[in-house]
């Protein structure tokens, strides 16, 4: 019963959840974003340039994964002066076992795409950024460019996003430098899809409409709303803040199939009505999903 209890704890399901995704990111580099000299941003694609570089120039093979393992521990000493041990706890896990990765899948993983460098770029992108979204689902991370923005925006007025940004267009400078531009501009593509990838697993596909309705006839809108589409909606008064006056207004969550129905029912009862509709990426609650873990 202990260990039943210990397997189907919160922190084994993200150590599982963060060991999935570190093997995923890591095998992506390996299979799609190294053997085809794709600097795809932050310390992996900083690793990829001086790999590459040492290998043509000198002859030598410096391993990725001990170059990762170097500059993450010398980022992680800045990070336990600033910021105490109990950070680095949740962060050294990440990168130790990122960096014995990629140097463990190295061995047998055959490089792929190595003709076509935009499906290299495309799914090098897509399978690392899926990777670290499970990474960062789990509350983790793998050091490099998390640590540098998360220690910079203490002291710059930018957020953690702008410097990680900045980061990664500075490291793509100088793959433009090592590789050509052709090549920095491959790796330009596999960071924003690589970043989008990471919003979609976090954020999940936006599947239902969040929509503001502000019209004089909102409660016969709300009612027609509860009737024919067995939705319910928030009711409340709105004033406009020229004119000052005072309308109703009604807020109503729906699934994208329902829209057409909704706006029909609109055109119908107040054509003069405004309405918003937005995007929403989850909903939890009666008549949608469950809280779950």
């Amino acid at each position: 019963m202990v260990v039943e209890r210990v397997l189907k704890s919160r922190p084994m399901r993200d150590y599982g959840l963060m060991t999935l995704g570190i093997a995923l990111t890591a095998w992506a580099l390996d299979a799609f974003l190294i053997p085809n000299k794709i600097a795809a941003g932050g310390v992996s694609g900083l690793a990829t340039i001086i790999y590459h570089t040492a290998q043509e120039m000198f002859g030598v093979t410096v391993s990725i994964g001990v170059q990762m393992l170097v500059m993450n521990a010398i980022l992680l000493l800045i990070a336990w002066r600033a910021r105490g041990l109990g950070y680095i706890a949740k962060t050294l896990y990440g990168i130790v076992l990122m960096s014995v990765l990629i140097d463990v899948f190295a061995s047998f993983t055959m490089p792929l795409a190595t003709d076509d460098l935009l499906l290299a770029a495309l799914y090098g992108g897509a399978v690392s950024g899926l990777g670290m979204g499970l990474v960062f689902k789990a509350g983790g991370n793998t050091g490099g460019t998390d640590i540098i923005g998360q220690l910079l925006s203490r002291r710059l007025p930018f957020g953690v996003g702008q410097i990680m940004l900045v980061v990664d267009a500075a490291v793509t400078a100088l793959a433009a430098f090592a590789f050509g531009p052709k090549l920095a501009l491959y790796g330009v593509v596999a960071i924003f899809v690589g970043s989008a990838t990471i919003d979609l697993v976090l954020e999940g596909i936006a599947i239902d409409k969040a929509i503001w309705i502000i019209s004089d006839a909102a409660d016969r809108i709300g009612a027609a709303v509860n009737e024919e589409m067995d939705r319910g909606a928030t009711a409340m008064e709105a004033t406009g803040v020229y004119t000052g006056e005072r309308r109703g207004m009604l807020f109503v969550v729906i699934s994208r199939n329902e829209l057409d129905d909704l706006k029909a029912i609109v055109r119908e009862i107040d054509p003069t009505a405004m309405v918003v509709i937005s995007d929403v990426h989850e909903t939890i609650g009666e008549g949608f999903k469950g809280m779950g873990v």
